[in-house]
């Protein structure tokens, strides 16, 4: 088992875990019924929000598990689990490469899932799919935001609007927009 982890101070917010598995060749149904039985291990621990899978293209033998959790520690006792090893070891001679995981936060996992090591995303494609998204809610975002700042005049004043906006604007792209939306596009994105 092959660990990478950043920002492992157990504060609060939503760390990702990349995990990577080569899969044998015609390993592939018994590899997909594995990762079922795991996703439902998983969603059994505290704090569990989501996995999105990746899957191969091409003559690729490479899947991404994409596995999203509420803080660092409760994914953590998932990782460490005893439920992770046994799993692992059930699919172990599978996976010629054994399990390669990379844990991450706040917003780094958007443009960097572990296929990412052998192929970057353009800078054109990452600057249009971010202005994109923040795009319309810079837009949308102050227009219903418009009453309060009426009905509470210290919060309509320059910085304290702005600052209220940008919170929203970020919390809607890190934890509703930004992980579908490049899970949606990841096809063109990486290509």
């Amino acid at each position: 088992m092959e660990s990478k982890a950043a920002e492992q101070d157990g504060s609060d917010g939503v760390v990702t875990t990349i995990i990577s598995h080569e899969v044998l060749a015609g390993a592939e149904s018994r590899y997909d019924s594995w990762l079922a039985e795991a996703r439902e291990a998983c969603m059994r621990f505290a704090g569990y929000l989501s996995t999105d899978v990746i899957r191969p293209v091409g003559g690729a033998r490479t899947y991404t598990v994409i596995i999203r959790f509420a803080r660092f520690d409760q994914l953590s006792a998932w990782i460490d689990s005893a439920e992770r090893h046994a799993l692992l070891a059930k699919m172990a001679p599978f996976l010629p490469k054994g399990d390669k995981y990379e844990t991450r936060t706040g917003l780094e996992f958007w443009f960097t899932p572990a296929e990412a090591k052998v192929k970057h995303p353009k800078p054109w494609k990452q600057w249009l799919i971010t202005w994109s998204a923040i795009f319309p809610l810079t837009v949308i975002v102050p227009i219903i935001l418009g009453p309060l700042f009426v009905s509470v005049p210290a919060l309509g004043t320059l910085l304290p609007s702005r600052a209220l906006t940008a919170a929203i604007v970020v919390l809607m792209m890190v934890y509703v927009i930004m992980p579908r939306y490049t899970k949606w596009v990841s096809r063109w994105l990486f290509d």
